[in-house]
Order: C-alpha cells, then structure tokens, then sequence
C-alpha cells in the first residue's frame, strides 16, 4: 500500500518550496530572527525586575508581544522558505544576542564567542548560497 494521502505533498508545492532565495528573502528572514532575539532582550530587562512588579509584568508581557509577533512573521516566512534554509537563518539569533549585548548590557566578548559568531555566519552563508547554486 502506498504512503497516505496526508504524508505526500503535491508536485506544484514542491517546486514554490525549491525557488532560489533571494537577497530580499534573506533580509526578511534576518528581520523576523531579530525580532526573535528581542525577547531575549525583554527578558533579561525583566530578569532584573522584582518579581510580579508593575516594570516585571510589563516586560514579561512585551515579551509575550515581541514572540506573538515573531510567530506569525516565521509562518509566513517558512511558507515561502525551505525549511532548512530558514532554520539554518534563525541560527542567527545567536548572533543578533551578542550584538544586543554588546549594545545594550555592555557585555564582553571573548575569543571563544567570536569564533561561534564566525562559524556560525558561515554556516548561514553556506546554506544560503547552496540553495542559490541548487538553482
């Protein structure tokens, strides 16, 4: 017996799934992970609050906001995306949370964090690219 109905997935959306990405994909999917990195942002603002204060809540419910947000651009964003590729982009979450604390904590950076930063990058570029050359 063949595999269920529900398990194949039509001919016409294999071929929308396989569409080179392009530049505008990239920088759309880049701004739906950063908006992901944000909540990590709010929380930490809020991991210094008192708990259940007015300034906790508030944070913890920007939060709830930011990753509400976030779900319905990655909806969007894995419809028109390989999945991989976009999961491969959201490793850049990672990067995004440095830059934010860098720039608003005022956190170090060691050596070890650069090299994952770098590794990372070209991981992303890597999958970028191979799904350009695929084309």
């Amino acid at each position: 017996m063949g595999a269920p109905m529900w398990y194949t997935v039509p001919m016409s959306d294999q071929t929308k799934m396989k569409k080179k990405i392009t530049l505008r994909d990239i920088l759309i999917l880049q701004g739906v992970v950063m908006i992901y990195s944000l909540s990590g942002v709010t929380a930490k603002f809020a991991s210094g609050e008192t708990f259940l204060s007015l300034r906790f809540i508030l944070f913890y419910a920007l939060e709830i906001v930011i990753l509400g947000v976030y779900a319905v651009l990655w909806q969007q964003v894995i419809k028109r995306t390989e999945l991989s590729v976009a999961y491969a982009n959201r490793a850049m979450a990672l990067v995004w949370s440095v830059i934010w604390a860098l720039a608003i904590f005022r956190d170090q950076v060691n050596i070890n964090n650069l090299i994952g930063i770098i590794l990372v990058i070209i991981g992303t570029v890597l999958i970028n690219s191979e799904t350009e050359d695929a084309q």
